[in-house]
């Protein structure tokens, strides 16, 4: 009599859970999920019920099993394979469940409806989680905006805001600006460079491409930095530098730290990009130069030695010579190579004709 209320009571849990998840199948009934529990995998409602439970905990939960969906209670072992380990994986306490032979498992009502108010229970806790991650993340993205809507007032000279409400204090930043805009001329600030109204695609698709820029140029901006560091090490190896290698960590750290990989530009650049941005100037014109002279620029490399190295002054070998030759001292021409040339045509000659004639002249009789 009582497992017979324990089973009552978990029916009417799992039916409770149910439909506060949105759960919108045949087993919302307390007849027809007790018999779909009765039956177990011969069921294909109880089977149904438990792919939709692990397909909406997959989609809030990175897990790398799953359980599939069985044609008529076919292929039942394989369908209690993929239970087994997607409940492995959850960490299910029911050592029914999870332990003995895979066989003998969900043949029983209680461990069937144990399987539905564990999997139930498992994605309400996991929603639960998911939702209070997305608040979260709504509330650090909405304070990232209020920062950056405090930064504009700051710069304006508007009073500190009162509130956090975002949308007062963009209408207070709108009039400030339409007020300092008033007092100046048309072509002061210019036109802007985007003219074209973006939609939501557009926009997100530029948001991308920014993404992927700000990556090649963080690891541009990495290697740079890198060289700096070497370049200034390097400095310190002389014997005059390493007394004062103190001195120039004291000079060069604070500045060096100061410097961040990462790049500081944003989709909202392109928004407030102008059409002089468009006009590129040399980087040796007189008004580029005045903002990057400086001190270094006047000072002189002195003379170097020359380590020579130049393939145009790499002077031939000389030519092979006989070993019974002297080597000829000269102009590296026909001259040299012709006496050279001579010289052997004259001994393969001598080899050839006249060796056997001079052995037969040596023989006696």
């Amino acid at each position: 009599m009582r497992a017979h209320e324990q089973e009552l009571k978990m029916e009417s849990d799992i039916l409770d859970a149910l439909e506060a998840l949105g759960y919108k199948g045949p087993l919302l009934e307390e007849e027809a999920l007790s018999k779909a529990v009765e039956n177990g995998l011969s069921s294909p409602d109880f089977s149904e019920l438990c792919v939709w439970l692990s397909s909406e905990i997959k989609s809030v939960c990175d897990l790398e099993e799953s359980i599939t969906s069985t044609a008529g209670g076919e292929d039942v072992e394989s369908f209690q394979l993929e239970i087994s380990g997607f409940l492995k994986e959850m960490a299910c306490p029911y050592s029914a469940l999870v332990s003995g032979d895979i066989k003998d498992r969900l043949k029983k009502k209680e461990d069937c409806l144990k399987l539905l108010l564990f999997l139930s229970t498992e994605l309400q806790a996991l929603q639960i989680l998911h939702s209070k991650q997305l608040k979260s993340s709504h509330l650090e993205k909405n304070n990232e905006i209020y920062q950056e809507v405090q930064t504009l007032c700051d710069s304006l000279g508007l009073s500190k805001p009162s509130s956090s409400d975002i949308p007062l204090l963009l209408s207070n930043v709108e009039s400030k600006i339409k007020d300092i805009l008033s007092k100046v001329k048309n072509t002061h600030v210019g036109k802007p460079l985007l003219t074209t109204p973006l939609n939501p695609d557009q926009t997100e698709r530029l948001e991308k491409i920014n993404d992927a820029l700000c990556s090649e140029y963080e690891c541009r901006r990495r290697m740079l930095m890198k060289r700096l560091d070497v370049t200034v090490q390097s400095f310190g190896w002389s014997d005059r530098a390493k007394v004062k290698t103190d001195d120039i960590a004291r000079i060069y750290q604070p500045k060096r730290y100061a410097l961040s990989p990462k790049t500081t530009i944003t989709f909202a650049h392109l928004l407030a990009a102008r059409e002089d941005l468009s006009k590129i100037i040399r980087t040796s014109s007189g008004s580029t130069r005045e903002k990057t002279a400086c001190a270094i620029n006047k000072v002189l490399m002195g003379r170097v030695p020359d380590r020579g190295g130049r393939p145009t002054e790499i002077e031939p070998p000389p030519p092979e010579m006989p070993p019974w030759q002297k080597r000829q001292e000269g102009k590296e021409n026909g001259s040299v190579i012709w006496p050279w040339v001579m010289s052997w045509i004259y001994y393969v000659w001598w080899c050839h004709y006249l060796g056997p004639e001079l052995e037969l002249c040596a023989v006696p009789g």
